[in-house]
């Protein structure tokens, strides 16, 4: 089996690292960028669902009892805790994620999670839970059947049946929105741009391209943050979005660090075209050893006393395998540097290992990084 994954990821490593094609300003600006104070609203909230068929908390689950008379207290129902069974309650933490564009009366999805005990969700119903967020203030409220995709079963002897994951569910548009997220996104009179991959030099050229369309518009403020000044007869809503529509879709050449990055794990190693190797020699060999045991049979002579015994004679082999060195020159690009790997016929764990070596003599011009 180690064999066979040991082949695999060779193959993939040469495709990783094929001759980059000639390609020049081809990755769009939203592609790398986001759009400052236009964010997702994370939101959760404490809830229970109902009508498990025995799956839900155990009486061991006391904040699950405890939530359960509450809520009956508060729709008029007194009863005791010590008398209450939840078998088919069980305690959830609801959450969601409400779009910067929700509207008041739109509806989200949500996830619903076990807190307790409880065995699985499946055919339950999430009541009435407020989603409020990080600061508590409550953007909308959810209810509805919650969807599992498994089940759990439990069968004779204590065995199970499970199929997914039974204990975290989802609710389909779940949840409904009772208020709009602020947004001062459009009362800008600047709209900044925000790196995915901070970097000086895409800023700079993402500054430059949008320049050539909106003359003295864009500068970067640091190597994460590009600020635009939106033209005046665009600052309303209308104009927002196609001065947007303009600046995402440009197009250019980002920069990147040169970095390798390698999985001791899986044996599968990822590299930039930036990188290179200064001139160095590399020198590739293995040690094998084989040891091997023959049957010996010994037999006594015929009518005599004696028995058949079977012997091992252990033959020892050792082979040194000699050096395969390569040269390394100043390389332009990782796949000349793979070329050579591969043709001393290093295995993607060698490659790894010499990857290390190269960074320690300082002849790996690139980040190394180690998974």
């Amino acid at each position: 089996m180690k064999k066979t994954i040991l082949i695999v990821l060779t193959i993939y490593f040469l495709t990783l690292i094929s001759p980059p094609a000639d390609l020049s300003a081809d990755t769009r600006i939203k592609d790398i960028t986001q759009i400052n104070g236009w964010h997702n609203i994370k939101l959760f909230g404490y809830g229970l669902v109902v009508g498990l068929e025995g799956s839900g908390d155990s009486k061991g689950t006391q904040f699950t009892i405890q939530s359960l008379v509450n809520m009956l207290q508060r729709l008029g129902v007194t009863v005791p805790a010590k008398s209450v069974k939840v078998k088919n309650v069980a305690a959830v933490m609801v959450t969601a994620v409400l779009p910067p564009n929700a509207t008041k009366g739109s509806n989200i999805d949500v996830t619903v999670s076990s807190m307790g005990d409880a065995s699985s969700l499946a055919g339950g119903t999430l009541l009435l839970t407020p989603l409020s967020d990080k600061e508590g203030e409550i953007y909308a409220w959810a209810q509805g059947t919650i969807s599992i995709g498994g089940f759990n079963v439990q069968v004779d002897g204590g065995n199970k049946i499970i199929n997914n994951y039974a204990l975290v569910g989802t609710v389909p548009n779940g949840a409904v929105v009772e208020i709009e997220p602020v947004n001062e996104f459009y009362d800008l009179k600047v709209l900044q741009l925000s790196l995915m991959n901070p970097d000086y030099t895409t800023a700079n050229r993402i500054k430059e391209k949008i320049n050539e369309f909106y003359p003295n518009s864009a500068y970067p403020l640091d190597n994460s943050i590009i600020e635009i000044t939106v033209p005046e007869n665009m600052r309303h809503r209308a104009g927002w979005v196609d001065f947007i529509a303009s600046i995402e879709n440009l197009r250019i050449d980002p920069d990147t660090r040169a970095r390798v990055v390698v999985n001791e794990r899986t044996g599968t190693i990822v590299a930039g075209a930036n990188v290179t190797i200064a001139p160095v020699a590399l020198a590739h060999g293995n040690i094998t050893i084989s040891i091997n045991t023959l049957p010996v049979i010994s037999q006594p002579e015929p009518f005599s006393e004696g028995e058949t015994v079977v012997e091992g004679q252990v033959d020892v082999t050792v082979s040194d395998e000699q050096a395969r060195v390569v040269n390394f020159e100043e390389r332009v690009n990782i796949y000349e540097v793979a070329q050579a790997l591969n043709a001393i016929g290093a295995a993607p764990r060698d490659i790894i290992a010499i990857f290390q070596a190269l960074k320690q003599t300082g002849a790996l011009r690139a980040e190394l990084i180690v998974l």
